[in-house]
């Protein structure tokens, strides 16, 4: 008989997701602590622990010595990098890549569309019960179906976005790490996205970014945190945009400057932006950002959505089955590129 895998959840799930969990195999026995701090954990479940699925915590390796998987519950998991146990030679990482992919895009898209249709400065007006004399020239929309839109990291959330556009009749940009490959691997929920890259009218490397800013009149931004795009974005990169473009971050806060961005915005070198992750998170008050009326800000909420907790369960029911038959999971973690 085949001995038993423990499993320690540390993020609160209800007790019907808990049961599609259970149902993998009868070999799991589950400890489910929602906890924010390693002390939430006892000594003796980290001692046994082989599988852990986690948010906010990883252990040290003297305190999980029977650790063997890590499933991050989330996409994005940089802060972790550095940590010493994820340098144990048995031990595999995955992220949850993909499983925010349908509302961020959508949340894109809403940027995309309130910025080209001037949604701030309707707003604005409608608050003060405005009917300007001159809307028709300071209402004129950007439209979608004569724009076109660059998508920095053509990843699950970029290929989503891409997707979406083929509606509008938009042309797609994109960069991607490695040009030469067009299809995505990792981990995409049936039926969304674009696994092909069928939908990008032209993919460019990494080192052409400045290149495809030029041509674009929406820019996002979907790119990991790394060593590699840390900075990524700073005057360099705003002087190639076009002085009528828009500027959409749901990466995070440090793949842009945003000293630099206060400058562009402030020079008039691009047209406005959407941004809902920051370098320092609550965005200070008194941060220049707020003032800008073509600045759209969203406290880090683009990956909200009542449907993710299920989203992410399926996605760790599918890689629980792997591992238990001895293949890797999806989205397992390059350590050296950091996602």
């Amino acid at each position: 008989m085949k001995s038993s895998v423990r499993v320690l959840i540390t993020v609160q799930f209800t007790s019907e997701l808990l049961d599609q969990i259970e149902a993998v195999s009868s070999r799991l026995v589950i400890t489910t602590l929602e906890a924010r701090k390693l002390e939430g954990i006892p000594r003796e479940v980290w001692q046994e622990v082989e599988i852990l699925y986690t948010h906010k915590i990883v252990p040290t390796p003297e305190m999980a010595p029977n650790l063997k998987w890590i499933q991050f519950h989330r996409a994005g998991n940089e802060r972790f990098m550095d940590a010493p146990i994820l340098g144990k030679p048995d031990l595999i990482t995955s992220s949850m890549s993909g499983a925010s992919a349908p509302q961020v895009a959508e949340y894109v898209l809403e940027m995309i569309l309130a910025l080209g249709h001037r949604l701030p400065d309707i707003i604005d007006h409608q608050k003060r019960a405005e009917w300007p004399a001159d809307r028709g020239e300071i209402f004129s929309s950007v439209e979608l179906n004569q724009s076109t839109v660059g998508i920095v990291g053509y990843g699950s959330i970029g290929r989503e976005v891409a997707r979406l556009l083929q509606a509008f009749g938009a042309t797609v940009l994109a960069t991607k790490y490695d040009a030469k490959q067009p299809a995505d691997p990792g981990y995409m929920i049936d039926g969304i996205g674009d696994p092909e890259g069928d939908y990008v009218h032209r993919l460019y490397p990494a080192q052409a970014l400045s290149s495809m800013l030029k041509e674009c009149d929406f820019v996002v931004l979907c790119v990991p945190l790394t060593k590699d795009t840390q900075g990524l974005i700073s005057l360099e990169q705003l002087a190639a945009m076009k002085s009528t473009a828009f500027l959409i971050d749901v990466s995070r806060g440090d793949v842009i400057n945003h000293a630099d961005l206060i400058v562009a915005l402030e020079e008039e070198q691009i047209a406005g932006a959407a941004l809902d992750v920051y370098p320092e998170e609550p965005l200070p008050e008194d941060n220049p950002l707020w003032k800008f009326p073509n600045v759209i800000l969203t406290p880090h909420i683009a990956g909200m959505s009542r449907y993710y907790d299920q989203r992410a369960v399926t996605l760790f029911v599918e890689n629980l089955s792997r591992y238990l038959d001895g293949q890797n999971p999806l989205n397992l973690i390059d350590l050296q590129r950091g996602y």
